[in-house]
Parts: structure tokens; C-alpha cells; sequence
């Protein structure tokens, strides 16, 4: 169920709430997930199948484009080192190293890890002209990119917690996301394992 609130002021984000109710945010990530594997050959589970893995909030802003209420979600804070991948595909979609406050009350980066794995499309609902941001690979609705972020893209790409999990930097190995630990190295924020290897410098 979600409840549409209509805004007063200033537009931070989108105005499509989620009604909490008994589902929460995102599971519990302390455990390490199956290995991923990086493919282009990826399916969409079914509408029926992803109800089953997601939680009704993962859902609704995922497949119904709908948005978790600001300052009250999973990751509108967080300043862990590791990266942000889509909680449909596993897809790597953002770094904390790009991620900054901008008292939106969502989180909030100045890039992608890689263009290619995000599209944006023209978002005039609620009478509002905006751009919305979705995963390439699962179509996941995340959220959307505004031009008032800081420098050098002055982007701010306003994304719902739900959307994703985050893949702590000591986590990411285990896995399956090892390519991607080398900005995390130059950063002085991760020493690679006696005989591991990182090719990848997103």
C-alpha cells in the first residue's frame, strides 16, 4: 500500500511515499551473500518471485516506482566504505566514495560506477519536470538525478535505500565483486589479501 503526499516548499525528491507499515527496508545484510556473477545474460525474476524475495517496500519502490520516507531509511546516512548494488540483479550501481550528505534525507552520490549500467528517462508525474534513474540490467526504479550536486559533475543522484544492499569493502571479495576494490585500495580504505588480485578501477 503506498500514500501519495503532496508537497509543500521545495522538491528534494520524489512524492511517492511508502507506507512502512509491518515491512522494513531491506533484509539483513551482516551475512554473505552467494558469490556474483557478472553476466549479461541476466533474467528478471517474475512479479511473483520477486514478492517473495523482496520485502513489500523493496517492491513498491522497485517495481511500482514508488518512495521510502526521507531520514527514515536504511542507508540515508551511512558512511561505510563498500558499494551500493541493485537488490533485484546484484548489479554494482554506486560507491561510497562517491556518496555525500546533501540533507535530502536519501542517499546520495555524484555518479554512478558506471554509466552504462544506469538509465534516464523524463519523469513529468505530480506535475513536476524530473529525471528518473533505473538500473539497466533489472529495469529497477531507483530514484532520481537532480543537477544541484557538487563538484566536478554537480550531479546529486537522490536514490531510495530500498533499491539497493550494500556490499561492505571487506565483503566484496567473498562476494564476488573483487574487480571493483581498486579505488577502495588507492583510497588507503582496503589491503588486498597475500596473492589476491584487482584488476577493475571503476
Amino acid at each position: 500500500m503506498v500514500t501519495v503526499i503532496v508537497p509543500l516548499g521545495v522538491v528534494v525528491g520524489a512524492v511517492f511515499y511508502v507506507t512502512r507499515g509491518q515491512s522494513t527496508n531491506n533484509p539483513d545484510d551482516s551475512t554473505v551473500a552467494a558469490p556474483y556473477m557478472e553476466t549479461n545474460d541476466f533474467k528478471k525474476p517474475s512479479e511473483a518471485e520477486l514478492k517473495k524475495k523482496l520485502t513489500p517496500e523493496q517492491f513498491a519502490v522497485t517495481q511500482q516506482s514508488a518512495t521510502e520516507p526521507p531520514f527514515h531509511n536504511q542507508y540515508w546516512d551511512s558512511d561505510a566504505a563498500g558499494i551500493y548494488v541493485d537488490v533485484v540483479s546484484g548489479r554494482p550501481l554506486f560507491s561510497s566514495l562517491d556518496k555525500f550528505d546533501s540533507g535530502c534525507g536519501w542517499p546520495s552520490f555524484t555518479k554512478p560506477i558506471s554509466a552504462s549500467d544506469v538509465v534516464e528517462r523524463e519523469d513529468n508525474t505530480y506535475g513536476m519536470e524530473r529525471t528518473e534513474v533505473r538500473s539497466k540490467t533489472a529495469g529497477s526504479h531507483l530514484g532520481h538525478v537532480f543537477d544541484d550536486g557538487p563538484g566536478p559533475t554537480h550531479l546529486r543522484y537522490c536514490i531510495n535505500s530500498a533499491s539497493l544492499r550494500f556490499v561492505s569493502v571487506d565483503k566484496m571479495e567473498a562476494e564476488g565483486y573483487g574487480k571493483y576494490l581498486g579505488p577502495f585500495i588507492k583510497a588507503g580504505l582496503y589491503t588486498p589479501k597475500s596473492g589476491a588480485t584487482q584488476t577493475n578501477s571503476p
